[in-house]
């Protein structure tokens, strides 16, 4: 059975730092592009960023690119996004996504960005 868990969200103040983390069991990471989507109140949920299947190639939505690190650890199957420099817009549940045969979610971590 496949499980997506993440963790590390929380109140920080503008400029502040987070680091989020996603454990993921039950699929082989190289079968699976691994991203981190998000979705604020009252909008849809959108893409923040993605892992190629070889856990190279990283993609960024404009919105965080310069400020969000994505990354993967094969030992831990652990996903991570690094999240720099953090704007109140940034504010969102925050979810852990796998794509390939099926596509898996995590039950999201809430970022909140406020002084």
């Amino acid at each position: 059975q496949v499980h997506l868990v993440e963790s590390g969200g929380g109140l920080v103040q503008p400029e502040g730092s987070l680091r989020l983390s996603c454990a993921v069991s039950g699929l082989t990471l190289n079968d699976y592009i691994l991203g981190w989507h998000r979705q604020a109140p009252g909008k849809e949920r959108e893409f923040v960023a993605s892992l190629s299947k070889s856990g190279k190639s990283p993609f960024y939505s404009d919105s965080v690119k310069g400020r969000f690190t994505i990354s993967r650890d094969d030992d831990s199957k652990t996903v991570y996004l690094q999240m720099n420099n953090l704007k109140p817009e940034d504010t969102a549940v925050y979810y852990c996504k796998a794509t390939g045969w099926s596509v898996y979610w995590g039950q999201g971590t809430q970022v909140t960005v406020a002084s």
